[in-house]
């Protein structure tokens, strides 16, 4: 009997229109599956909603009510959910939070850990507990005059060149380069709007590198890593990835690395998984600094699965069919669940 999957999209964050981009890969290699019977639904304004215009909610546990325009209804029991979200609610542990109320399984990390590694001072916390090297920063909560003024102490102390960032935002959204202490408090003050903590990291003259850190069969597995090429007069927003008219490229294979960097990172990205209790699929980022420092610089839970996306790629590039790595999480989740 074929398992129920529902796979959830959308949001309310601004990335909702890129996870509904991601949802049409992740549904494409789910539906290649003849043991799924795939539901997909989009996540909007708090409900389920689903194309023909139907809307859903859970009731009891694992029963899935969905209710037709038509004032039918009908019930599924969900096996498993897949929630292909950035952002809020599916990278802050919110959405897991509610699964695991309703007793479901679903791929991918937990609540706890999601919230953890979408936060980026608590990710560079638990970075700093694990000794994994991460750029130089402090943070602050506020705009008082005792933060701003803590604020510019760090610009000093940081070298007068600074990234200010959101710390609860995805794909670069709410982060300003500040080279100029006279725009750091509406730096702070713009990324407080976004946020309850705003990041205050050394700018590190670096190359950007990216390895998927994922299990399959039981297995952790890290691939060799690519690299993101960046224009020396951008900074890698939301807008310059996804843009059509960016002017940002990649590789899923970074070349000029020596066995030794490729060891360091591989050993930092297996700490980081284990460390921060990471389950089933991250995809972890990395600066190589001018001066050959290597330094981890973020973790997404659920990274892009859209056709220009690194994850996918990486898997794919490095001997794994995404379509055999989806079913494996979903067979590993319900299993999981039954013990």
């Amino acid at each position: 009997m074929a398992k129920n999957i529902l796979l959830i999209a959308g949001g309310d964050s601004s990335e909702h229109e890129i996870s509904i981009v991601s949802s049409a890969y992740v549904a494409e290699k789910l539906r290649s599956n003849s043991d799924f019977y795939l539901l997909s639904a989009v996540l909007h304004d708090g409900k389920l909603q689903f194309a023909d215009g139907a809307v859903a909610y859970f009731a009891l546990k694992n029963n899935l009510i969905v209710e037709r325009v038509d004032g039918t209804q009908e019930s599924y029991k969900i096996d498993c959910v897949v929630p292909c979200l950035h952002g809020f609610p599916g990278e802050t542990g919110d959405l897991q939070s509610m699964l695991e109320l309703h007793d479901v399984p679903y791929i991918g990390c937990k609540a706890e850990a999601s919230r953890n590694c979408f936060n980026k001072v608590t990710t560079k916390m638990y970075m700093d507990a694990l000794s994994i090297e991460n750029t130089p920063s402090t943070f602050v909560s506020n705009c008082d005059e005792a933060s701003l003024k803590w604020a510019h102490d760090a610009f000093s102390s940081l070298g007068g060149d600074v990234y200010v960032k959101a710390a609860s935002q995805g794909s670069s959204i709410g982060c300003y380069h500040v080279t100029d202490k006279s725009a750091l408090d509406k730096a702070i003050k713009d990324a407080l709007e976004l946020s309850d903590l705003a990041l205050i990291e050394k700018t590190i003259e670096h190359r950007e590198l990216e390895v998927a850190a994922f299990e399959f069969k039981g297995e952790l597995h890290v691939t060799e890593p690519g690299e993101i090429f960046i224009p020396d007069d951008k900074f890698y927003t939301y807008e310059e990835k996804y843009s059509t008219d960016s002017h940002s490229s990649t590789t899923i294979e970074a070349q000029d690395l020596n066995p030794m960097q490729r060891e360091m990172i591989k050993s930092m990205a297996l700490r980081a998984f284990k460390g921060l209790n990471l389950r089933h699929l991250s995809r972890i980022d990395f600066f190589l600094a001018s001066d050959g420092k290597i330094y981890l610089n973020e973790i997404n839970t659920f990274p892009g699965m859209t056709p220009i996306s690194m994850f996918p790629k990486l898997v794919e590039h490095n001997g794994f069919k995404m379509s055999e790595f989806f079913a494996d999480c979903i067979y590993s989740a319900i299993a999981e669940k039954s013990v």
